[in-house]
């Protein structure tokens, strides 16, 4: 079975989950009350740089409005990428199956958190390529875990490319059904030397507009008798060379 098969059945076999439990992935009444959380990874190799102050400030707005959150760093160590293999479909559900880097650690409060919160630095107007790698196998191993759960991106840059690092991150969370939670603007900073991003004044309250639409979001969702999105089809693929 080749990926993009791979592809195909996950998302028939997750699609059918939902028809046959709407409220499978985001609470019922009897979680009415509880406390939300909010993982939030940062994808900077720094781990108290730019892309961290701007995580900060959502952690800390974010806690304002009562909803829990934790930061997770990506760090210097190796990642690795997808190498298809197909070993998370053998896996029963606990996703990629190598686990000697930091997607272990992601994947487990993944499965606890309520929402997504991904920084990122721009590198050449993209996200940082440790970030893509670990999110592409999160989403591929484990996408069950993140099914219907509020996601947003941030980037931060010294000048451009923002937006294009934007768009990547967010075609990654609409193919998981993630609701995107906006802001005032994009959820862009600009800042070059450590701390700089502090200094943008509309950067930061970008980030804790974010984060009080993302708690806003979060209630709403979690309130008594919310379930998630009725599916009545299952996914229909179209290639266009056959």
């Amino acid at each position: 079975m080749d990926r993009r098969d791979f592809i195909r059945k996950a998302a028939v076999v997750a699609a059918g989950a939902a028809v046959a439990s709407p409220v499978s992935a985001v609470s019922s009444s009897a979680e009415a009350g509880k406390t939300l959380k909010v993982l939030l990874v940062n994808g900077s190799p720094r781990a108290d740089g730019n892309t961290f102050c701007c995580l900060q400030e959502i952690e800390a707005q974010l806690s304002k409005h009562g909803v829990q959150a934790e930061i997770v760093q990506i760090g210097r160590q190796p990642v690795r990428m997808c190498i298809n293999c197909g070993g998370c479909r053998r896996n029963n559900g606990k996703g990629c199956v190598f686990d000697d880097d930091v997607l272990k650690e992601i994947t487990e409060k993944m499965a606890e958190a309520d929402a997504l919160v991904v920084g990122t630095p721009v590198y050449y107007g993209q996200p940082n390529g440790a970030v893509l790698a670990v999110m592409q196998r999160l989403f591929f191993a484990a996408g069950h875990l993140v099914q219907n759960k509020p996601a947003a991106a941030l980037a931060v840059c010294r000048r451009g490319g923002a937006t294009a690092t934007l768009q990547t991150m967010n075609m990654m969370f609409e193919m998981m059904n993630m609701p995107v939670v906006t802001s005032q603007y994009w959820n862009i900073a600009y800042g070059g030397g450590k701390g700089e991003v502090k200094q943008d004044t509309e950067g930061m309250q970008t980030m804790r507009t974010l984060a009080t639409n993302m708690a806003f979001l979060l209630k709403k969702i979690h309130a008594e008798g919310q379930p998630t999105p009725q599916r009545d089809e299952r996914p229909t693929f179209m290639n266009f060379i056959r």
